[in-house]
């Protein structure tokens, strides 16, 4: 489907990529991984054309079509989110060809062989779009993305940032392209949205290339891993989990022939230094010269993987942290949240989760004292020292300061060079650290919020999203410095593998109330999806959840069932009586008719209207089928 073969591609002195290739085929799913800046971006712009390399080759399939998915916010037209998504697919331009069409066949008088034949290949292209059930799959797309009932209606315009890019990935699932690439596709999904993109990703026909952060996302998603590293990918056909595996043993292994490697050049140039000038051994040398010319140099990866950090820690808090009392937060008419209560414990490690607008982020900031609560209150415990870590990091930043005096600036037992070493962990490297802070990117500016709140002496951490913006390098050396930290964490986080890694406490914010589960993130998982299914009418005993209602719901099933095939059997006499109309129209003896031709171009356009809406009941009745099976 898409084959590269020796890409190169230079900005300035930088190389990119070199020698780089790399096969796609029509059912692949890979996830490319790497540090920042290693090229992963730039590598799916030059899959979609944006980007032209200074050689290689990028041979396509004839007629593959691409769906690009970019990390960067885009802007939408200001037009209703039902009709930007049919504009996306192509559903909207084939239905003003349509209209177009059957306008000029009732007003034409003379042949229409021409026309028809138009029509009829419009109507196929309609169909295999999906045009007549599109309405209802953009709606199951909607709702699986977190989008509520309505807002189809919404202009796309009056949606915020991250919302927008759920339109925009919303466009790009139903345009069912034959390559979707998707650039840090989960960074603005709750988790409920990830699960469903992952499933749904699971049954996309085409080819999967997705470039993220999320361990896993990438294993439940990828079936092979593409580590883009110096330039060049190397392909692992297995699992994120095995690949990290697989990578590990390749890198002892290389680290043995890179030792190995310096060992025999180092008595190669030993041999050329002692007998350089004699002139007996000037044969030896220069044949020493030329072995040193051929050795293929082993290069090892940039980044120290093995760095270890540990955050400095206060004396120990009393035995509550903090406790919050009926707390509640409105904004105008709109209510966040009410009656939140709960207590923290010194040395527990609790993950706050809940969907996007659930109010997690509200409620950290009432938590750490930068916003008021409309009701209830916030107590912190005897001698807790904590630190705020929020998304909206400009607030823990003097931009008035470079990167290297604001790294200096918090006080810490670091000598500089140890500074130094942490910002390059941090992805601040060379002369980055003489930036001014004032013309970081936003990633940056968190990053190095992120690294002047882990010098700091503390014995309770509130961390809104700490993940975001790091590469997998610099996201194990915060998770492994949290794991070490005797302190109290609460953690907002959509990255499921830190939670699960971290967290044994969950608290979660649904439907404007706090649930609390005492165990990891897995088992909330499993826990909160039987509270959900006994909220529905499904029960658990002691061995297993049993439904209720059992009989209501198999009578349901057949009712359904019969509506489908009702819903089918009229969907085949409407189809038939359009290709009868077809067929008359063809005719020489009523083509000499134009009144009889008009009036058959009528039925046949009120018969192709409702023909949509029998597409859409049948849709509708098949998903309703689907749920109740399941």
């Amino acid at each position: 489907m898409i084959d590269i073969k020796n890409l190169r591609l230079s900005f300035r002195e930088k190389t990119i990529f070199s020698g780089l290739n790399l096969q796609i085929n029509d059912t692949a799913r890979i996830g490319i991984v790497g540090a920042n800046g290693a090229g992963k971006t730039t590598l799916l712009r030059v899959l979609m054309g944006e980007l032209e390399p200074d050689s290689g080759t990028i041979e396509r399939s004839k007629g593959l079509t691409l769906g690009w998915l970019p990390q960067d916010l885009i802007e939408l037209e200001a037009v209703p989110l039902m009709d930007y998504l049919k504009h996306r697919a192509g559903i909207a331009d084939i239905e003003l060809k349509l209209r177009d069409v059957e306008d000029r066949l009732s007003q034409s008088a003379g042949s229409h062989d021409d026309l028809l034949r138009e029509h009829s290949r419009l109507e196929r292209r309609f169909e295999d779009l999906g045009g007549f059930a599109f309405e209802s799959m953009a709606m199951k797309v909607l709702h699986g993305l977190g989008f509520r009932s309505g807002e189809e209606l919404k202009n796309c315009r009056d949606f915020s940032g991250g919302w927008k890019m759920r339109i925009a990935m919303a466009a790009l699932l139903l345009s069912s392209p034959d390559v979707l690439l998707m650039d840090e596709p989960t960074n603005h999904l709750d988790t409920e949205s990830m699960e469903w993109l992952e499933g749904w990703l699971r049954t996309h026909k085409g080819a999967v290339v997705s470039v993220s952060h999320d361990t896993r996302f990438l294993e439940n998603t990828a079936g092979s891993i593409a580590d883009l590293e110096r330039g060049t990918i190397t392909l692992y056909p297995c699992s994120y989990d095995e690949y990290l595996d697989a990578k590990e043993q390749k890198q002892e292994l290389l680290q043995k022939a890179y030792v190995q490697q310096q060992g025999k050049i180092a008595r190669i140039e030993s041999f050329v230094n002692r007998f350089r000038y004699k002139a007996t051994k000037a044969a030896q040398v220069q044949s020493r010269l030329k072995q040193l010319e051929k050795i293929e140099r082993i290069e090892l990866a940039g980044h120290d993987k093995s760095m270890k950090i540990t955050i400095p820690e206060a004396p120990p808090s009393g035995w509550e942290v903090l406790k919050a009392q009926s707390l509640a937060k409105n904004y105008g008419e709109l209510e966040v949240f009410r009656d939140v209560s709960f207590t923290l414990y010194r040395g527990e490690r609790v993950a706050l989760v809940g969907v996007n607008g659930a109010g997690k982020s509200t409620l950290l900031r009432l938590l750490s004292m930068t916003e008021e609560p409309s009701c209830g209150s916030v107590r912190l415990g005897h001698n807790v020292k904590f630190a705020y870590y929020s998304q909206e990091s400009a607030q823990n930043i003097d931009y008035s300061r470079t990167v290297w005096e604001e790294a200096r600036a918090v006080s810490s037992r670091l000598n500089d060079a140890e500074r130094r070493n942490l910002l390059g962990a941090f992805l601040f490297s060379g002369d980055d650290i003489y930036k001014p802070a004032s013309v970081l990117s936003g990633g940056e500016k968190a990053r190095l919020a992120l690294y002047k709140l882990m010098l700091e002496e503390t014995n309770f951490l509130i961390l809104d999203e700490p993940t975001n913006h790091l590469d997998q390098n610099t996201r194990g050396i915060v998770e492994r410095a949290l794991l070490k930290y005797q302190g109290t964490l609460l953690i907002v986080s959509h990255d499921r593998h830190f939670l699960d890694v971290l967290a044994e406490r969950v608290l979660e914010i649904r439907d404007g109330k706090l649930y609390d589960y005492p165990g990891n993130y897995s088992w909330f998982l499993e826990k909160r999806e039987e509270t959900l299914t006994a909220d529905t009418g499904i029960i658990k005993t002691a061995d297993r959840i049993k439904t209720v209602k059992r009989d209501d719901n198999a009578k349901e099933i057949k009712e359904t069932k019969k509506l489908i095939a009702q819903s089918e059997k009229d969907i085949a006499d409407t189809e038939a009586r359009i290709a009868e109309i077809d067929e008359e129209l063809c005719r020489p003896e009523t083509l000499k008719d134009s009144q009889k031709v008009q009036v058959l171009m009528i039925e046949r356009d009120n018969i192709s209207k409702s023909l949509k809406g029998l597409y859409s009941r049948w849709e509708e009745l098949s998903i309703k089928l689907e749920e109740l099976k399941a």
